[in-house]
């Protein structure tokens, strides 16, 4: 069966998509919503599980905090998991929580030496629990420090190889950061090939001006994916191959058919890389 691009699972579709069953490849969840015993979310979502695949995407394990993650968090991701046995679960590379205290943003880091070893074994602890490759997505940011020691797509790469993850691949945050950073999206590209890459997201931006003027992305995800991402996402697929896409909207959400407008859109550029993707560097659950 052709492999579909999917879309972001949002409350105000869930009678339509039960209802209409439309055609795309899966749905994906922000696994944090999701966490409760019972309610609306858990009944719709196991309604919805049996008729497409799910892929959970975590927002609150602080991959590059100073502390391991959460074992509370851990058990109820856990438990999420095992419930639903979604095909792909994945994470940020960023920071978000401090000293017990949750500050619910995705925070950037410095690329050296020392937060990779941080990242590296805060990765391994939640692998180890949750029995599954965890599959890391590279940030939109809008500053460097002047400390970090690799690029990005370098310490990606450090990570990949030290754990055995994989990558989420968020082609609209690697034209967002470039093009905020002054550097060239294809390059990031080029230079991520021979990783594994699990799935990758899509999404729209805001333009903005930064205090000294000069062009600012905002990652916002209220927006059509642009026509330079679809760009950059033709470009990534003939580097590593046909990967399961994502259309990621958590702002001014449209109607369903509208996305699954913009998923269709994916899935024919998907039809053109059929051949599976490479899987390199892959963890064995």
């Amino acid at each position: 069966m052709p492999l579909r691009a999917g879309i972001g699972l949002k409350p105000e579709h869930f009678v339509e998509i039960l209802t209409t069953r439309p055609d795309v490849g899966f749905f994906e969840i922000h696994a944090e919503n999701y966490m409760v015993a019972g309610g609306a979310l858990p009944h719709y979502l196991s309604r919805i599980r049996e008729h497409y695949s799910l892929s959970v995407h975590g927002v609150g394990l602080s991959l590059g905090g100073e502390q391991s993650p959460s074992q509370q968090h851990l058990q109820r991701l856990a438990t999420l998991l095992d419930r639903y046995q979604p095909t792909w679960f994945s994470e940020h590379l960023a920071w978000s929580s401090h000293a017990g205290h949750c500050l619910h943003d995705l925070l950037p880091l410095p690329y050296h030496a020392a937060t990779l070893d941080r990242v590296c074994d805060h990765i391994g602890q939640v692998q180890d629990r949750l029995q599954r490759p965890l599959l890391l997505e590279n940030p939109a940011t809008y500053l460097e420090f002047a400390t970090s020691e690799f690029s990005e797509p370098e310490f990606l790469r450090q990570i990949v190889q030290r754990t055995g993850c994989g990558l989420l691949l968020d082609v609209n945050n690697v034209y967002v950061s470039a093009i905020n950073h002054g550097r060239d999206p294809y390059d990031y590209i080029r230079a991520l090939q021979g990783l594994w890459i699990g799935e990758i997201h899509l999404a729209g931006f805001a333009k903005d001006l930064d205090a000294l003027g000069a062009p600012l992305l905002i990652d916002s995800h209220g927006a059509p994916v642009a026509e330079a991402v679809w760009q950059l996402y033709e470009f990534t697929l003939q580097q590593v191959g046909a990967v399961p896409t994502l259309i990621e909207r958590d702002q001014a959400i449209p109607p369903l058919a509208t996305l699954c407008a913009e998923a269709h859109q994916a899935s024919l550029r998907l039809a053109e890389y059929a051949s599976p993707a490479p899987v390199m560097s892959r963890r064995s659950p």
